[in-house]
């Protein structure tokens, strides 16, 4: 059973998974410090200084005026968080546009690779050896 385990970590696709979670482990930070610290401003910019993580509805419960949305859920109430819902939805358009161009540019550089190489147009050389020879045949039976 512990060689079988080691076989099937050993294989390609396995490890080839597993590059592929820490890598998009490290993404997933980027893209959520490129919300956070570059689509957030601007956003709170035409906003009017609003920062959409904080925005929420108490639903029930007492919260404290222009508490925080930590706040809110620190002290026991029942919150709709709207605004973290939205970032985390910019989060994933974010991350699916960048996958997807990634993706595409993937595709681009297979499909060059398996391109096979340009072929030379042919170019006329004229008649062969073995054409003139037949010329020569058939002049020679009419004559």
């Amino acid at each position: 059973m512990l060689n079988e385990f080691k076989d099937f970590i050993a294989k390609g696709n396995v490890m080839d998974m597993a590059v592929g979670i820490i890598i998009g482990a490290a993404f997933t930070a980027i893209v959520s410090s490129m919300v956070a610290d570059l689509i957030n401003p601007f956003i709170g910019l035409f906003t009017g200084g609003l920062d959409f993580t904080n925005n929420y509805l108490v639903l029930a419960g007492e919260v404290p005026a222009g508490a925080s949305l930590e706040a809110a859920r620190e002290a026991g109430a029942s919150i709709f968080a709207w605004g973290a819902f939205a970032m985390a939805v910019i989060n994933f358009l974010i991350i699916a546009v960048v996958v997807f161009m990634l993706v595409r540019f993937v595709n681009k550089v297979k499909a060059a690779a398996e391109k096979p190489d340009e072929v030379a147009p042919e170019v006329e050389t004229g008649p062969s050896e073995l054409d003139i020879l037949i010329e020569i045949r058939d002049s020679l039976k009419r004559a």
